[in-house]
């Protein structure tokens, strides 16, 4: 059954700044000296190899390359059920093969011990509300499309399921939604 949703992703555009080098010449030599490089701001990313967290950038992905995403609504610090979830499926080479050749995978993390960036927690909030997410861990299939005009998404959701106990398992369930 195919269910087609609209919601609003807000596009921030809050970039870090980041600070230049200053350069100092003196009027007596030719040298040049600089002020200390700055450490630069931790980029947020999945800590799973492979995972996205942001809905732009999978939907990028899923366009380009013609899969559908699959997307973990997962409470990564706090579910226990996520983290077995994690390492029953996600972490094995079964899993993680099948999922380069059928899926974009997409993390929506909602951590209680740490605090994503504003955009990410904006985004995850809208994509939950969206799909009718109310517990973790929720696994959505879905295509997206964009509307280039609004920047809204429509997106048909493929098929979900939850906490599965195996890596074969789960490939069989899923793999219903993407090749139906």
């Amino acid at each position: 059954m195919t269910r087609f949703f609209l919601f609003i992703i807000t596009c921030c555009t809050a970039f870090q700044a980041c600070s230049q080098p200053t350069t100092t010449t003196t009027t007596t030599t030719t040298t040049t000296a600089t002020a200390p490089p700055q450490p630069k701001p931790a980029v947020y990313a999945s800590t799973k190899a492979g995972w996205l967290v942001d809905v732009d950038e999978a939907y990028e992905v899923s366009t380009k390359s013609g899969k559908p995403i699959l997307a973990n609504f997962t409470g990564s610090d706090w579910c226990g059920w996520c983290k077995r979830l994690d390492a029953d499926v996600f972490s094995k080479p079964e899993f993680q093969d099948w999922a380069k050749k059928n899926v974009v995978l997409l993390e929506l993390d909602f951590p209680r011990r740490f605090q994503i960036p504003q955009k990410n927690q904006s985004q995850n909030v809208a994509m939950q509300q969206a799909l009718g997410v109310t517990g973790y861990p929720t696994i959505w299939v879905l295509n997206m499309k964009k509307d280039a005009a609004s920047g809204q998404y429509q997106l048909d959701a493929l098929g979900k399921t939850g906490y599965t106990p195996s890596a074969d398992e789960f490939i069989t369930t899923v793999d219903k939604f993407v090749n139906p």
